[in-house]
């Protein structure tokens, strides 16, 4: 379940500047598009590569 949690892009995919650092929330539940799980996230256009997400601890998401 990764819904409702704060995520950074990671280095997997490539991140324009303008994403790289920036802390999304989930907003949907995983599913499979094409064959690649994917996530909405909030104030991102369409859909993200659950593999090129990773999760910021919910300690330091205060920080940004």
């Amino acid at each position: 379940m990764i819904k409702g949690k704060k995520v950074t892009m990671n280095d997997k995919y490539y991140v324009s500047e303008k994403n790289k650092g920036k802390v999304f929330k989930a907003v949907s539940e995983p599913y499979n598009m094409c064959g690649t799980m994917v996530v909405k996230l909030e104030g991102f256009a369409g859909c993200y590569a659950l593999d090129g997400l990773t999760e910021v601890p919910e300690q330091t998401c205060g920080e940004y």
